[in-house]
């Protein structure tokens, strides 16, 4: 297969540009259907004439269909995009940059999907589904599952399929912090994942930047200490990466941390630690959650972060972690390989 791959990429080369053009077109209307024909042009940044062409070929392989409200995916449709993915994955070498950044960073195993997320925002969704399938194939019995919040990692627990054979499983949220957003907070992911796959979960309400002495009253509470205890036991550890500057922004950090935070050149945010380039903290959030000791500790780490602008942060926050899994997308890979070829 890998050779005949290699013999089309030489001598029609054309040929597998269209198919991902096509397997593009078709994965976009999938997960914004129904769409209208300027939108998907819009999204996708290419010609009305161009989306005309493909439309009407995809219409005649009965891949979608045309109606007043847009175009949605046939069932045959969907399973062609099911299909193709592997297939694209294939052609476009991503096996091989797996192992590469694997051997690099030095971590237990990468998985890579195609696209850039900074391009196209339904590489987010597939983010979330191929962590969503790693979840579910390695998640035991009497699991302790910790996530974080954020866009990313709610893509992986929408993506989780439901599971009713686990028992004495237990989510937690991984830190403290309750943001803006309710549907984007861990403790709001924390039940919606425990709810799929029969878990039992515990919340922690405890806002950001707290002072040091009220971080200690709040951690002497039943409840916390209770949650705490189980996040100290984590197994497996589901987040996000942000780039440091972005995230203490967010977070609503002083200026003067940072300040301090740009001064030591961090570049990454994770579980409230901000590292630099080579994978040192530089700086840590005064919030309550897990530690770095039950970081290292734990069975597998899923970090699901993509787009080639967080390739530094992704590259920051994973070099030598040897029980991480790393998530991302071709953007953010093929920039980190990028980025350390030319260190």
């Amino acid at each position: 297969m890998e050779d005949i791959l290699k013999l089309q990429q030489k001598i029609v080369p054309e040929m597998l540009k269209l198919l991902e053009k096509r397997y593009n077109i078709l994965r976009t209307i999938y997960y914004k259907q129904p769409i209208g024909r300027r939108v998907l042009a819009n999204d996708l940044e290419i010609g009305e004439r161009i989306v005309r062409t493909e439309i009407n070929f995809l219409k005649s392989q009965s891949l979608i269909d045309i109606n007043s409200s847009g175009m949605t995916v046939t069932k045959e449709g969907e399973e062609i995009i099911d299909r193709l993915k592997s297939f694209i994955h294939e052609v476009k070498g991503l096996k091989e940059i797996e192992s590469i950044l694997k051997n690099k960073l030095e971590i237990f195993e990468v998985i890579i999907v195609p696209g850039n997320l900074d391009e196209d925002i339904t590489v987010k969704n597939e983010l979330g589904k191929a962590a969503a399938n790693y979840l579910k194939n390695i998640v035991q019995d009497k699991d302790i599952i910790a996530l974080t919040g954020g866009s990313t990692v709610k893509e992986v627990v929408d993506n989780m399929p439901k599971i009713n054979t686990l028992k004495d499983a237990v989510v937690v949220p991984a830190r403290g912090g309750i943001g803006r957003d309710v549907e984007l907070q861990a403790n709001t992911l924390v039940a919606n994942l425990a709810s799929k796959i029969n878990a039992n979960y515990k919340l922690m309400h405890v806002q950001d930047n707290l002072s040091e002495a009220a971080l200690k009253a709040v951690m002497e509470e039943k409840s916390i200490k209770e949650v705490l205890d189980m996040i100290h036991k984590v197994n497996i550890l589901i987040h996000g990466i942000g780039i440091a500057e972005v995230m203490a922004t967010r977070r609503g950090i002083p200026l003067e941390e940072i300040a301090y935070i740009e001064e030591k050149k961090a570049v990454a945010e994770a579980f409230g630690y901000y590292f630099d380039m080579k994978g040192n903290i530089v700086h840590s959030s005064p919030t309550i959650g897990i530690k770095r000791e039950s970081i290292r500790n734990a069975n597998k780490l899923i970090a699901v972060s993509g787009g080639k602008k967080k390739a530094k942060a992704i590259l920051a926050a994973e070099v030598r972690n040897n029980n991480s899994v790393l998530i991302t997308d071709e953007g953010a890979a093929r920039e980190i390989i990028n980025i350390l070829e030319n260190e």
